[in-house]
């Protein structure tokens, strides 16, 4: 028995983290009232990054392309620290008071005083030290410098890393960080982006400024976007407003950019002769469209439309998809979910996910690709499209699109996310094409027991995927996808669990299979008759005098006890089987769950599987 009650405890001991995960893991909601706060590096070491002060432009990107009604403000900084644009509600006053200040970014200052910068940034007056729903923006081309002395800078750098970055992680904010030139403390940008949940990027040139900065912008506030086929897109009556934001070709310079917008009804508008309620905006490198209550129906782009180009929109009926985290990997995996709203409330309504398809698409840095559609024939009750992504070929940076499609209504999403391989796992540099070359399998170790990929004494092998993959080998993560094969009904609970209630949630579950097997044994040991005892297997009692009247009694042989007949199987009695269909739900997903035809050279299983052999 007590081994019994040892399994039974060790199996709910390990699947609590299983289940605190899926109760961290809270369905998407609608996103809190975005604070954003762009800090711009203006010091003298510019003028050779940034010749053309392409800033500028990036800055006013980020003026018009942030939502309504957030909050935002500028600061630059050198030597001192400047709030050139105080922060505020977003709305046309703001946008314009941004755009024209702009022009004031420039590279006179003397020093590169970071930490002043960032203090000042998150000053605790402007939400009385609350930073949890606070994203920066922070772009520099250089390293801490406040002092000709080498000790005093570092110093400063170990203070900023130090006690400033944990004061800003308790307080909830998030940076994200672009580093312009290939000088930049890169180590420093990265730490900080890391610790506080952030996105780190390089711009490699001064021209590359505005796709960077899109791509913090769009971690730190993601927008929801309607697809673009081709040079089409539609917008359906439930769109308020949309953006276009047309990226120019490589070759294309201001003399030369030609681009026209069509509405369904036909008529034509151009940078000089914009439609009715319509603005439109051109800066080196991209062409920035805004209509106010648009027509529905489908529009044309003519031009070209350089990379990144997107179209975003404003509107009541809303894809909503879960934040994705800066980097993941097999330990832990990214979690995607996916829901739709109507104002408020979240839709259910079959009439309308029926028509819905919603599918994922993951693309390499050199543009490899992947997509799965979730849900399949039938879209989930409680209205939840979920999925778990924890393995790919290979390290590297992936853009994750989730787009959904209907008859008259379709919607986008995209972020970007690194995946991580396990320390020791070889991986091409980050630099290179990580994702159609194989690297060649590693002779690996034999994992101890108990070790990730080998069982414990006691435990099961889990099956290993089909799927072949250079990265190391699969962990099982079927206990945290079962409840995602089976989404739960509409009053599931969402709402994330605290540590403690998890805790005593669990306990109380132990206790109860432990009392529960305890009773069951002790019944069971009550209405299963003694076993007869052999004669040979019994001591012969010896019965005092004092209880036979003075004389021992002759013990008298027992007979032989008759056989007990066994009970005869009840031939209508169904012996009970495991499910087989529960071997598909502990299959984990990764890029074997994805349409692969662009992934032809990558190896076969069945090759790797040889190759992993000793």
């Amino acid at each position: 028995m007590m081994r019994l009650v040892q399994s039974v405890l060790f199996l709910v001991i390990f699947s609590l983290p299983v289940w605190a995960s899926a109760q961290a893991t809270g369905a998407p909601e609608l996103p809190e009232v975005a604070d954003v706060r762009v800090i711009v590096d203006i010091s003298g070491s510019m003028k050779d990054n940034d010749p053309d002060n392409l800033r500028q432009p990036a800055v006013r990107l980020l003026a018009r392309m942030l939502p309504e009604n957030a909050y935002a403000g500028l600061w630059t900084f050198g030597q001192y620290v400047n709030m050139l644009v105080p922060r505020d509600r977003v709305d046309d006053r703001w946008r314009e008071q941004m755009t024209n200040l702009s022009s004031e970014i420039n590279s006179v200052a003397l020093r590169t005083n970071l930490g002043k910068a960032i203090e000042v940034a998150s000053d605790d007056y402007f939400t009385d030290g609350d930073l949890s729903h606070t994203d920066f923006i922070l772009l520099t081309d250089g390293k801490v410098d406040i002092s000709d002395d080498e000790r005093v800078n570092r110093a400063e750098r170990e203070r900023i890393l130090g006690p400033l970055l944990d004061e800003l992680v308790s307080k909830g904010a998030t940076f994200h960080t672009v580093a312009l030139s290939t000088e930049a403390d890169v180590g420093f940008l990265q730490t900080l982006a890391q610790e506080t949940g952030g996105s780190y990027s390089v711009a490699p040139s001064a021209d590359a400024l505005n796709r960077v900065f899109l791509k913090a912008l769009n971690a730190a506030v993601p927008q929801e976007q309607v697809p673009i086929d081709g040079n089409r897109f539609s917008v359906d009556s439930a769109v308020r407003e949309f953006t276009a934001l047309i990226f120019w070709g490589e070759d294309e310079t201001s003399d030369t950019r030609e681009l026209r917008l069509t509405d369904p009804d036909g008529n034509t508008a151009r940078v000089d002769r914009p439609g009715n309620n319509m603005r439109w905006a051109r800066e080196p490198g991209y062409d920035l469209i805004t209509v106010t209550d648009p027509q529905d129906g489908e529009w044309r782009l003519n031009g070209e439309l350089g990379e990144g180009s997107r179209v975003t929109v404003v509107s009541d009926l809303r894809m909503v998809v879960s934040p994705l985290p800066p980097v993941f990997s097999e330990k832990e995996p990214l979690q995607l979910q996916v829901a739709f709203f109507e104002g408020q409330d979240r839709l259910t309504d079959p009439g309308f996910l029926d028509v819905i398809e919603v599918r994922v698409t993951i693309t390499s840095e050199d543009d490899r690709s992947g997509t799965k559609i979730l849900a399949g024939e039938h879209p989930p009750e409680n209205g939840l499209y979920q999925d778990t992504v924890g393995r790919l070929p290979s390290a590297g940076e992936y853009v994750i699109d989730v787009v959904a499609d209907g008859q008259t209504f379709s919607r986008k999403f995209t972020a970007v996310s690194r995946f991580d391989l396990p320390e020791g796992q070889v991986s091409l540099p980050s630099e290179e094409s990580v994702l159609p070359k194989p690297v060649a399998a590693v002779p690996e170790d034999p994992p101890e027991p108990g070790s990730e990929g080998e069982p414990a004494p006691g435990q099961q092998p889990q099956p290993k995927p089909a799927e072949d993959s250079t990265s190391a080998g699969p962990i099982d993560i079927s206990a945290a996808e079962e409840p995602l094969a089976a989404p739960a009904g509409p009053e599931e609970t969402e709402t994330a669990l605290p540590l403690w209630a998890m805790t005593a949630g669990g306990l109380v579950v132990i206790a109860l299979l432990a009392g529960g097997v305890f009773a069951a044994v002790r019944r069971k040991r009550k209405t299963e008759p003694e076993p007869e005892k052999s004669p040979s297997d019994d001591e012969v009692p010896v019965i005092a005098p004092e209880e036979s009247g003075g004389e021992e009694a002759p013990h008298e042989p027992e007979p032989d006890p008759e056989p007990v007949a066994e009970p005869e199987a009840d031939p209508d009695e169904e012996i009970p089987v495991a499910d087989a269909g529960d071997e598909d739900s502990s299959e984990e997903f990764g890029l074997e769950d994805f349409d692969l035809s662009e992934f032809e050279d990558l190896p076969d299983s069945d090759e790797d599987d040889e190759e992993r052999k000793p």
